[in-house]
């Protein structure tokens, strides 16, 4: 696999990494249990969308240095990209742990650890999934169309689909897990799992942390092929991916209490979809440079918040009239 990674920017990254998700449990856990405020997720998030940036920025100077402006500017560029893709499809992600919370009504000083362990599980689940795609794109490099088309598909889906929170109980997944675990009715305080007559139960807590894995996984699908458009390089993949999903938890906090405000959200990733997939059943025939895509997906999000601004702006004032 070809790639810019150098052992040290390896290394680098990881420490990064270590570090900050080191400060941000142990931060956590000095808090016990809890609620994240809407001023401490938009200050966590500040700090993770800076810390990105700011790995960018020396991302940039370290392949100046090495590699030329040329190179440098093209890959921070590539980064870049990648980083706003993710962190935009992120935020469906966001939503779809909005629904699965309010199912199964947990409450919001005990959702911290679900979050928790799920971006855990998404970092090692999505670092997986990176290598072994970057790998079979350097083996069947026809499987960029395979994604294309793919992307295309659900750009279109998402626009259609639409949202419903009362049939997550029916999935066939929840039934099996409901048929085949011991499981308690009620929630125990943080316990996935709890001991009752000398028996092991799983608790509801367990089957949520089981969902939020799984859309994590589906979401995954979506987003790495999209980064895979962009570049197929596996260490600026895996570090705009990891970055981007770094903050989700922060996200989610600052997101929830104000979810019904991005109803036109979808549309806007549904359209950044079909173009990346379109971008990537092209390839052969016109290539769209980095920075235009860079603007394109920009310009649509862009768009998107605003188009989505003036429909709050229409809904606020029938409620008031």
């Amino acid at each position: 696999m070809n790639t810019v990674g150098t052992p040290m920017l390896w290394g680098g990254f990881a420490i990064v990494v270590v570090i900050m998700l080191a400060i941000d449990l142990l931060l956590q856990g000095r808090r016990g249990v809890h609620t994240m405020t809407m001023k401490q997720a938009a200050a966590w998030s500040v700090v993770w969308v800076s810390l990105s940036l700011l790995f960018n920025a020396a991302f940039w100077w370290y392949l100046t240095q090495t590699e030329g402006r040329a190179v440098a500017d093209t890959q921070a560029l590539a980064f870049l990209t990648g980083y706003l893709i993710e962190k935009a499809l992120a935020v469906d992600n966001v939503f779809v742990w909005l629904m699965l919370f309010s199912y199964f009504a947990v409450p919001a000083a005990l959702q911290r650890r679900v979050l928790v362990y799920g971006v855990l599980g998404a970092i090692v689940l999505r670092t997986i999934m990176i290598f072994a795609g970057s790998w079979l794109i350097t083996q069947f490099s026809w499987l960029l169309y395979v994604f294309g088309a793919f992307l295309l598909f659900t750009g279109v889906k998402m626009a259609l689909a639409k949202e419903d929170e009362t049939g997550i109980g029916d999935k066939p997944l929840v039934r099996w897990l409901r048929s085949h675990l011991r499981m308690t009715d009620t929630i125990e305080n943080e316990h996935f799992f709890v001991r009752k007559n000398g028996l092991l139960f799983a608790t509801p807590l367990l089957l949520v942390l089981i969902l939020v894995e799984l859309s994590d996984v589906i979401f995954a699908v979506d987003s790495i092929p999209a980064i895979f458009a962009v570049t197929t390089d596996p260490f600026i993949v895996l570090t705009s991916n990891l970055f981007a999903i770094l903050g989700l938890r922060a996200m989610y906090f600052l997101l929830a209490g104000v979810a019904e405000r991005f109803s036109m959200l979808k549309y806007g990733l549904s359209v950044i979809l079909v173009f990346i997939g379109i971008k990537m059943l092209i390839v052969d025939f016109f290539h769209i440079p980095i920075a235009i895509s860079l603007g394109v997906v920009g310009g649509i999000l862009v768009l998107t918040m605003l188009l989505n601004a003036w429909v709050n702006h229409q809904n606020d004032k029938k409620n008031r009239a």
